[in-house]
């Protein structure tokens, strides 16, 4: 991609207004100061003192993030959080972030906002470690009423964008925001609205889902596809094409350390390399990261290919930034495209 063709496609992005329908959860980081330790007087248990607390959208609302942060100008988040503190605190963190629009989000006293709360003892010189998480979660199926709320939405907000994300982020199946109800919905709306693009993915895998754009790790194709544990590239690049060709979308495959593959309904197939390492990583959210700008990018009008470039370098820019879920700008995409690397790894 020449930075020419870099430039039209990103100048675009001011004018996408893209939906994201799943799972919204608080990031909270506790910042915890080893030389502060203490012990309890009425438990004789360790004492740890957080001097700084962080909270940002997770989960769905990474994607949310990295829209964001590429300039998008409308993000519409449809999803919902509790009347509690954390879901204050989320609803809160997405304002904040440019682009963003509530008019689909709900709040509702019928479930608890999905929280991950992140203990890191910060130590100079050290990266972030991480303590065990404390994670708020629902248990129950959600409500029948909710759900209406979100279909609903679902749907005026069809009417509203160029684009919408669908992201499953729970792993106790109907506890969440796409459940069987809404997949339905999903299927008629992806009928009914043949020319919205709709790219899927769902920590759970992706059966039963409508023929829409997919993205997927290895793992996850393999139980779609029935593969064994060992999935060769080659393998990878054979399914990901019947698949896309089955659906008449298109389907990407991230592959961790290896990098991404995109196939076209067509029958043709795209493979990069991931970009080298540049030190210490963390991987939290370079999927979210890849699917953010993959969808922006082909809403712009970038090919299959080219829409691979930018997720890489997005992956890459976001696993090199420790203890907190990060994000890639189109300034730091061009840094790294163009001073950083003089070109695509091949």
């Amino acid at each position: 991609m020449t930075p020419e063709r870099f430039a039209k496609i990103t100048q675009h992005y001011p004018h996408l207004r893209i939906a994201i329908l799943g799972d919204f959860c608080l990031d909270r980081y506790l910042e915890i100061d080893p030389s502060k330790q203490e012990t309890s007087l009425e438990t004789g248990l360790a004492v740890h003192n957080v001097i700084r607390i962080r909270a940002q959208p997770g989960a769905a609302g990474t994607i949310l993030n990295n829209l964001s942060a590429l300039g998008v100008g409308k993000i519409f988040p449809i999803g919902f959080a509790g009347e509690d503190g954390e879901g204050y605190e989320l609803i809160r963190s997405m304002r904040q972030q440019r682009g963003v629009r509530l008019d689909y989000f709900v709040q509702t006293p019928h479930r608890h906002t999905f929280t991950y709360c992140k203990p890191l003892v910060m130590e100079a010189g050290r990266p972030p470690r991480e303590l065990h998480r404390l994670d708020i979660k629902n248990w129950t199926p959600t409500p029948a009423s909710v759900e209406n709320q979100l279909i609903q939405a679902l749907w005026a907000a069809a009417d509203q964008v160029d684009a919408l994300i669908v992201m499953d982020q729970v792993e106790e199946p109907e506890t969440g925001v796409v459940t069987t109800r809404i997949l339905q919905e999903l299927a008629c709306l992806a009928a009914q609205r043949p020319k919205l693009r709709i790219l899927a993915d769902s920590r759970r895998g992706l059966h039963g889902y409508p023929p829409v754009c997919l993205k997927m790790n290895r793992r996850e194709l393999s139980r779609l596809t029935g593969l064994g544990s060992e999935v060769s590239l080659p393998q990878v690049q054979q399914e990901a094409v019947a698949l896309a060709q089955g659906n008449g979308q298109p389907v990407f495959v991230t592959l961790a350390e290896q990098g991404l593959l995109g196939a076209s309904p067509l029958g043709s197939v795209d493979y990069l390399p991931a970009f080298p390492l540049r030190g210490d990583i963390d991987i939290v959210g370079a999927g979210d990261a890849v699917t953010a700008n993959l969808l922006a990018a082909l809403s712009a009008g970038a090919s299959i290919r080219e829409a691979l470039e930018l997720a890489s370098a997005a992956a890459s820019v976001v696993i090199h930034q420790l203890g907190t879920t990060g994000t890639a700008s189109v300034a730091q995409l061009q840094e790294l495209l163009y001073h950083t690397y003089r070109s695509f790894p091949q």
